[in-house]
């Protein structure tokens, strides 16, 4: 009863709130949007110039050479780059950044979930305004995430499209143990499938489909500890290989794709094995493990903005607990000497954030971080459009600006190969022909 009651709350809320200014559905006419140049999203440089034709949220011709209907709205951004719409792997939109770690802790326990719903939507804005108009949210609670992602598909609130987990599964004690570090008997029950929490490869089917039943479009676990969670190493594996290949078997099964946060290499080695589709983090990843995505075409999703974030917190001297602060920096040391080790190996590698561990909104900062381990700024770009519409499962939808794909675009201000922190300054995001943010003004030269 009480969950019902919470899912008719949270339902209530997300109908009921519409933000200011909300863009409208997008009109039948023609919309042909024009920039000095353009990134398809594919190639290894761009076009000049760049002109898009959009029709009923859709893309129906992109190139120099696209024909400019004579009844067609012109959008003329000038000395700009036109691009796919952005797509970050990993966020957590349903999750509140905050600098004050016991505020946050005791917030999560205290707000009602109307209220959590609500703090939901206004990342799902930022992000969406940060030229990002399409996420995987990789962990949430108490159904947010679903909730959020139906209120977006439904023009309620503007957000990016969202595939969502439900839960994320892991084992007793583990990094997806939302009552891990609480006395016990606090919540009058042990954590269950119900929560994401397995032991048993039984279990861990039953979890897949509690998850698939409830709304997830994909299936996100914990194959080691973590580096925010207080009763775990972060390296060490906290799922059998059996309980690996139930999760990922049952999950292909019912066509869903799978992600596993591995920090440690045995842990991502039985995610790997198991044929998950993405690891996570991967910041302890040895040769064998990079060795085995590659053969196997296993994802990296790198989350370069989580240690970044992290390290922000640690020279400001905010408070972290002690344990957390030594897993922290454990991680952010390795984590890019590996991105560099997958770099070189050949290792295909998305673009994922995790959003919340920063502040939401930052998005694009992930492109500039990859860039300055090696990775060539075209590349960084197609690993946050076309390789993650890839990994996504989406590639016929989203990632490119070609006919035929849903007219999510975003402009930013001169060329981002030249300059790749371009990226960090979107002011225009289009998502499926509905114009979202056209500011001009407030982008720098």
């Amino acid at each position: 009863m009480l969950r019902k009651m919470g899912g008719l709350i949270l339902s209530g809320c997300l109908m009921a709130f519409s933000a200011s200014g909300q863009a409208q559905k997008p009109a039948t006419k023609t919309v042909v949007l024009k920039a000095a140049r353009m990134f398809d999203g594919k190639s290894d440089e761009l076009v000049k110039p760049g002109i898009v034709v959009v029709t009923d949220g859709r893309i129906v011709a992109a190139g120099p050479n696209a024909t400019v209907p004579a009844e067609a709205e012109v959008i003329d951004l000038g000395d700009a780059t036109l691009l796919p719409g952005f797509i970050d792997a990993h966020t957590h939109l349903t999750f509140a950044y905050s600098d004050d770690w016991n505020q946050s802790e005791l917030d999560r326990l205290r707000k009602p979930i109307a209220e959590l719903a609500l703090d939901a939507s206004v990342n799902a804005r930022k992000t969406l305004l940060a030229g990002f108009t399409t996420v995987r949210d990789v962990g949430s609670r108490e159904q947010l995430d679903v909730g959020l992602r139906n209120a977006i598909r439904n023009g309620k609130v503007p957000g990016p499209r969202m595939l969502v987990t439900v839960h994320s599964l892991g084992s007793t004690g583990g990094h997806c143990d939302g009552m891990a570090g609480f006395r016990p008997g606090l919540f009058g029950r042990e954590s269950g499938p119900l929560d994401g929490v397995i032991n048993g490869a039984d279990q861990a089917r039953y979890a897949v489909r509690l998850d698939h039943k409830y709304g997830a479009d994909m299936i996100k676990v914990c194959a080691t500890g973590g580096v925010l969670s207080p009763t775990d190493d972060v390296d060490t594996p906290q799922l059998t290989q059996e309980e690996l290949n139930a999760i990922v078997d049952e999950a292909h099964a019912l066509r869903l794709k799978t992600a596993a946060h591995a920090h440690g290499a045995e842990g991502a080695k039985r995610a790997i094995r198991a044929g998950i589709d993405s690891i996570e983090h991967g910041s302890f990843l040895d040769e064998e493990a990079l060795r085995m995505m590659k053969q196997r075409g296993t994802y990296l999703v790198p989350t370069l903005l989580a240690p970044q974030g992290l390290q922000e917190k640690l020279d400001r001297g905010i408070y972290i607990p002690p344990a957390i602060e030594v897993k922290a920096r454990k991680a952010i040391a390795a984590i890019r000497l590996t991105f560099q080790r997958a770099l070189a190996n050949g290792v295909k590698i998305g673009l994922g954030t995790d959003a919340a561990v920063y502040p939401h909104g930052r998005n694009a900062e992930e492109f500039h971080l990859m860039a300055d381990l090696g990775m060539k700024p075209v590349e960084a770009l197609k690993a946050g459009t076309s390789r993650d519409a890839e990994l996504l499962g989406l590639a016929d939808k989203i990632g490119t600006l070609e006919a035929g794909k849903l007219a999510d675009i975003v402009a930013v201000p001169g060329d981002p190969i030249e300059n790749i922190r371009q990226t960090e300054h979107v002011f225009f995001v289009m998502k499926e022909g509905v114009i979202y943010k056209n500011d001009r003004s407030g982008a720098p030269h």
